[in-house]
């Protein structure tokens, strides 16, 4: 059930793209766009997000005593059911429209939304591919990850291998040590070029496609990496077998379990434009 707490202002401003920054993202797979959130909109928002995700967190569990999935990050989903101001954050059509027009497709739906908050000492992300978890036709997909805080390297910077996505589904592995060699191994063999920023500003943005090979090192500094991503599928896809158990999960509670072969719809999945 959604919080009934007063909402905020949401940001239908349109943020506006060049042709390039598109035709960037989708030869790379990813792309970093500078002040998708203005500094007076971040400052509203963290404070919410941030209190959204401290209620829902359920891993109480020292770092030391997690696998390597666990130190990666604190991960909390779909705060946006949860709570309305969050909700006006996750549905915002200024991401959204800059979601659709890097694809090139007419509207977007959400998948699901999810803060990742690395803490100081927590590890590193292994190399992996999002839409591993996810049982949907089309590779028309695209997560926005974004800082709440000024972030650097040392932070656990994302980090991208560029042409990775036109490969397609590649491996069979979930988040984990064993991803990260599989990875490490493919994008060393193909001459995937591996690029990251330096910095990011609260409220810069990366997008990239679901089929991107990524990963972030650890957080050695001694601040928490406030992260918050929202994952976007084009209008229209639909729902595949799932491939293994994480796809079913994935199946059963962001898609409601609709179907093999109806469109991702539910209203877990509500339309942005």
């Amino acid at each position: 059930m959604i919080a009934k707490t007063a909402t905020v202002p949401p940001l239908d401003e349109p943020y506006q793209l060049t042709e390039e920054q598109k035709v960037s993202f989708r030869n790379n797979g990813h792309i970093l766009l500078p002040g998708v959130l203005k500094r007076e909109e971040v400052e509203t928002y963290r404070p919410l997000i941030l209190q959204a995700a401290q209620k829902m967190n359920t891993e109480k569990r020292k770092l030391e005593e997690r696998d390597t999935y666990g130190k990666a990050f604190l991960q909390i989903m779909n705060l946006w059911i949860q709570d309305q101001q969050v909700r006006n954050f996750t549905l915002a059509k200024r991401f959204g429209r800059i979601a659709a027009d890097l694809m090139g497709v007419s509207n977007v739906r959400i998948y699901h939304d999810q803060a990742l908050f690395k803490e100081p000492g927590g590890g590193p992300t292994p190399w992996h591919q999002d839409q591993f978890y996810w049982p949907i036709d089309t590779h028309n997909t695209i997560t926005m990850w974004m800082p709440l805080v000024d972030i650097d390297i040392a932070m656990g910077m994302l980090t991208f291998a560029s042409g990775s996505h036109s490969k397609g589904y590649v491996f069979d592995f979930e988040i984990s040590d064993e991803s990260d060699q599989a990875y490490e191994d493919y994008v060393r063999s193909n001459g995937f070029p591996v690029t990251r920023a330096e910095k990011m500003q609260a409220g810069d943005a990366t997008f990239h496609y679901g089929f991107t090979m990524h990963n972030a090192p650890g957080n050695l500094s001694a601040l928490m990496r406030e992260v918050m991503t929202i994952i976007y599928v084009a209008d229209g896809a639909t729902i595949t077998a799932p491939k293994h158990k994480w796809q079913e999960n994935d199946h059963k509670t962001w898609l409601r379990g609709l179907p093999v072969g109806s469109q991702v719809n539910s209203d877990l999945n509500p339309l942005v434009l």
